[in-house]
């Protein structure tokens, strides 16, 4: 935990938060430190995002009008003619859970990260991204020594790491996985960073990054088009707002799924006593994953689906959260899903599997038509109250997102803890008619039929929360142990 009189930033690496406190240090924004932080953990987090990824930011408070900036994964074109190859499923042992993820050219999305990153500096930033982006691809080519959290995400993602030559020359250099305290270097992505400073998003998505990307697929059977990339943009959004007891919850819209779910399950909560118990908590989980049926999926996409979906109903990624010293909050969550194991020669970039998330994917895979953002749950998300920023956060965890930013806020709002509690107390999980629960969570009160699989200690399987909190004019912050979080103050 941090608490500052300036700004702070929480996210998933300590180098990563450091980077964005070191924007503040210089007088950057909150928006400058997001894009600063998100830089380096290109090269500290790279199993959870990169260059070849996507995500979302949320800007409100400080006097600027709350804007989502969508640069999420697009689904690519398939040409339906038998040329493509199918996904690989690899098993992930989470220790007390395991889950099936899918790899290889076949999963590979439009990537967003470059056009969001240079956006948000267009429309937000105060700084130049050369001065934002330098020390993320000196981190690159330097090195970075493996820390515990990246050791074990390498180690459960051992399958997917050595999947191609590309990848295992990164991450088995000597012939075993990488381990803490061993060094990690990606000098292409060096480059990658300093073009991405020096010309834009265009070499990315027009230009011969672009046309590198896109012969390394096609030759391994991948559906990822020159036109998918040259058509790419990043979207402007405005958020959901739904208020939750006396505050004002700003997150993720349509057509990301994680926000509209979480409004869903605070709205219910907001009907009910606060606190509410733990089985009102379940409730409320298990009704947002209730509505993840056909119509839900296909109809995010729909001009107005949000309104009318509440009003009928209510009558690998990593996280960085920003409070900066005029109460502007960035809160900004990017996805590598676990990567494809596909790495580009010459460009450093992994690229997404996103297209091979069975979490993203809950109608089958490639059902999505070409150009369509993926619905993610992904949910950057800040409490207002009174006008003014209370808390940003956000979290990884694909579906667990959802039930971790829920606990989050109903531990700020309703118990009146301070972050590091929210943050650090344990969690639950309900999908598929099984509660997941973390040690220390009291299950007395709860249907005696409730199938429960309870974790020997906290777990990454539960989120990474990374957040920050701003009581009066003190900010403070708080990283989620479960993916080795830190908060730096300024």
């Amino acid at each position: 935990m941090a608490v500052a009189e300036k700004g702070v930033v929480a996210a998933g690496h300590p180098l990563t938060a450091e980077a964005g406190a070191r924007v503040l240090r210089e007088g950057g924004n909150a928006i400058d430190a997001a894009v600063g932080a998100m830089l380096v953990s290109f090269a500290t987090e790279p199993l959870l995002t990169g260059l070849g990824a996507g995500g979302y930011m949320l800007v409100a408070g400080g006097g600027r009008e709350p804007t989502l900036l969508d640069f999420f994964v697009q689904a690519p074109t398939r040409t339906g003619d038998g040329s493509e190859v199918e996904l690989h499923g690899i098993d992930v042992s989470f220790g007390d859970a395991a889950q099936v993820f899918h790899i290889g050219a076949a999963s590979c999305g439009v990537y967003g990260t470059p056009a969001g990153v240079c956006e948000a500096v267009r429309r937000w930033g105060t700084m130049g991204l050369d001065d934002l982006a330098a020390p993320a691809a000196r981190l690159a080519r330097d090195g970075v020594l493996l820390n515990a959290g990246q050791a074990y995400v390498a180690k459960i993602l051992a399958d997917l790491l050595t999947s191609t030559p590309e990848c295992a020359a990164l991450w088995a250099p000597d012939g075993h996985i990488l381990r803490e305290g061993e060094m990690l270097r990606n000098p292409d992505l060096s480059d990658a960073l300093a073009r991405l400073a020096a010309d834009g998003p265009d070499p990315f998505y027009r230009g011969d990054i672009a046309a590198a990307v896109c012969a390394w697929l096609r030759a391994r059977g991948g559906s990822l088009t020159s036109a998918d990339l040259a058509g790419y943009r990043a979207i402007e959004r405005a958020p959901v707002q739904i208020g939750y007891r006396d505050r004002e919850i700003l997150t993720n819209p349509p057509p990301s799924a994680g926000g509209t779910l979480l409004a869903y399950s605070l709205a219910l909560l907001d009907r009910g006593p606060s606190p509410p118990t733990l089985g009102g908590v379940v409730k409320a989980m298990a009704a947002a994953q209730s509505e993840r049926t056909p119509e839900f999926v296909e109809g995010l996409d729909q001009d107005g689906f949000l309104e009318r979906f509440l009003a009928t109903r209510l009558g690998s990624t990593t996280h960085i959260s920003v409070i900066d010293a005029d109460g502007c909050a960035c809160s900004a969550t990017c996805t590598n899903g676990e990567g494809s194991g596909v790495v580009v020669p010459g460009t450093g970039i992994h690229l997404n599997n996103v297209m091979g998330e069975e979490d993203l994917n809950p109608l089958g895979f490639h059902r999505h038509p070409p150009g369509r953002r993926m619905p993610s749950m992904m949910a950057p998300s800040v409490v207002m109250r009174d006008g003014a920023v209370e808390l940003v956060l956000g979290s990884a965890g694909s579906n667990r997102i959802r039930s971790a930013l829920l606990q989050t806020i109903v531990a700020v709002v309703d118990h009146g803890m301070g972050v590091r509690d929210a943050v650090y107390a344990p969690r639950v999980h309900f999908e598929n008619g099984v509660l997941f629960a973390e040690p220390g969570v009291d299950l007395t009160g709860l249907d005696p039929d409730t199938r429960i699989v309870r974790f020997g200690e906290r777990n990454l399987f539960f989120g990474g929360v990374q957040a920050a909190q701003r009581r009066g004019s003190v900010p403070s912050g708080a990283g989620d142990p479960r993916r080795g979080g830190v908060a730096v103050s300024v």
